[in-house]
């Protein structure tokens, strides 16, 4: 029995470990706000995200009024008894505590986005009823359900800027932790079932660590690391509001927001809120396909929108289904299964050499919610950018006008680095092709002159002047006032601000100070 009781001790101190690695970067999103901010602004972007499926598209074209204000609704306002007994009531195995914060979140959710709640609501007849077998599957308590509202705003292709997928938001270690497939052509973080499945065993080894399904909670957002420094910070407290202070701030406004996700799904009629109708094909069923397939051949066969499909299997990042070696799942509509059978083989024949073609197969173009499309979308081109020396991601993305995290995503980039010669694939709006693609060829002045920026050799020199040479390859820059990260590693060609950061143990809320020395690695 000690052995056994050593081995399982070794088994979650390991576990917490890897998880905690990967994880914790969950937490590197942004430290800017305050918490009620923070909750609004990942709501809003997964929201937005989701507009852009199909289904989504379909039922609101045919509700315009959905989105004016109805002169005739009232907003209920409640004081704080109501709010306490309502949610002491609740069949929950999770402690939901009540405080002002817990109310400012009730208010985000039944106030101030009432229109996407009840998008939400609608969804919610779809996910939960999946999400209620597999989590009692693993004899965990249902209302967990609840976290994919906070996560994603139940988009299974919601992404963050901390490169978190899918409706559960694994980061890319964790989710192959535990058994989620991420490649070029399959990202299991998308795909409903097999990530809840995923996410309940996460949270299953959470609760073996911590037996506290709130610390659990806590830990799924930013990672057991955090949880573990917090508590240990503390002085060893187990309850989440002894430690609350000592969490990242985002995670200090997960819990609230989650138990005010809890009250809204479950009273969402006393604040006059309605589930939205979506045409989510709730008669469905799943195919297993043995051959690689293209989406483009089952849509054009059958007359299935193409956009649907992608909707329907949105881990299928390339729209090709490999299924060569291993059957995979293939989601139809119920009544288009059977004719899928039917013409299975004339399915798997139909333009094979053209979607097939090895120069036509990429992966999603973006992270961003306007480029989902797995090939460049209507309005939308494909341009070439090659790295000249000197050059960082930072100027490209300012140069096109993207953002960094999506020009990684496009290039499949885990980290800044870049080397010269190196070809970048950039998306721009086809209005503006003429606009963007002379930039591979202008100089480095010509480039950031369009951005309206003047290009001097005092910059670099002024800093490059303040540095102090070692002998290891390495120089240290005395930090002046008014200097950021991204201003001083401009001065380093092939330096990025995140370099500078984890050279010298500098974490996203670190602030640097005036006569501080940063150690620099040229390159």
């Amino acid at each position: 029995m000690k052995l056994k009781s050593l081995l399982l001790i070794v088994l979650f101190v390991v576990l917490s470990y890897r998880i905690a690695v990967s994880q914790d970067q969950k937490d590197t999103i942004t430290y800017e706000f305050d918490d009620s901010v923070m909750v609004e602004l990942n709501f809003d972007t997964n929201f937005d995200s989701l507009l852009n499926l199909y289904y989504i598209n379909q039922a609101l074209s045919g509700d315009p009024e959905f989105w004016t204000t109805d002169t005739d609704s009232t907003i209920p306002v409640f004081p704080d008894s109501v709010y306490i007994s309502r949610l002491s009531v609740l069949p929950s195995v999770v402690k939901l505590s009540y405080n002002s914060l817990v109310r400012r979140y009730i208010e985000v959710y039944a106030n101030k986005r009432r229109e996407q709640v009840e998008v939400m609501l609608g969804l919610s007849q779809y996910y939960f009823p999946i999400f209620d077998d597999i989590l009692d599957y693993y004899g965990l308590p249902v209302e967990l359900k609840y976290l994919s509202i906070i996560e994603s705003a139940l988009n299974p292709r919601a992404y963050s800027r901390a490169r978190a997928v899918g409706l559960w938001q694994f980061m890319y270690g964790t989710g192959r932790l535990y058994g989620l497939t991420v490649n070029s052509l399959i990202d299991d973080r998308r795909d409903p079932i097999k990530s809840t499945h995923a996410a309940a065993r996460f949270m299953k080894d959470l609760y073996a660590i911590y037996n506290d399904w709130i610390l659990v909670i806590a830990a799924y957002n930013c990672g057991p690391g955090n949880v573990n420094r917090a508590i240990k910070r503390s002085g060893g407290k187990m309850d989440y509001w002894d430690i609350y202070y000592y969490l990242p701030r985002e995670t200090r406004g997960y819990v609230p927001a989650y138990i005010a996700a809890s009250y809204i799904m479950n009273y969402y009629r006393e604040h006059n809120l309605k589930p939205k109708p979506l045409d989510l094909l709730l008669a469905n069923d799943t195919i297993m396909v043995t051959q690689d397939l293209h989406l483009g051949q089952v849509a054009e066969v059958l007359g299935i929108p193409l956009k649907l499909l992608r909707d329907m299997n949105p881990q299928y990042r390339a729209d090709i289904i490999p299924a060569r070696n291993k059957p995979m799942s293939l989601r139809l509509p119920m009544e288009q299964t059977f004719r899928f059978i039917e013409n299975e083989k004339l399915i798997y024949a139909y333009k094979d050499s053209v979607y097939f073609n090895p120069e036509k197969i990429t992966t999603s173009p973006t992270a961003s919610s306007k480029y989902r499309e797995d090939i460049p979308p209507e309005n939308y081109a494909k341009l070439y950018y090659t790295i000249k020396p000197g050059d960082n991601l930072g100027f490209i993305s300012e140069w096109y006008h993207v953002r960094m995290s999506d020009l990684k995503y496009w290039n499949n980039l885990r980290n800044n680095i870049i080397r010269a010669g190196q070809k970048l694939v950039v998306y721009v709006p086809k209005n503006k092709v003429a606009k963007y693609q002379d930039i591979n060829k202008m100089t480095f002045a010509e480039k950031q002159m369009r951005n309206g920026k003047t290009v001097t050799s005092s910059t670099t020199q002024t800093k490059i002047s303040q540095q102090t040479s070692v002998n290891d390859g390495f120089v240290y820059y005395t930090v002046k006032q008014g200097d950021t990260l991204w201003e001083i590693a401009k001065a380093y060609p092939g330096v990025s601000d995140t370099d500078i950061m984890e050279l010298n143990n500098l974490g996203y809320n670190d602030k640097i100070k005036p006569g501080q020395k940063l150690k620099i690695k040229s390159k």
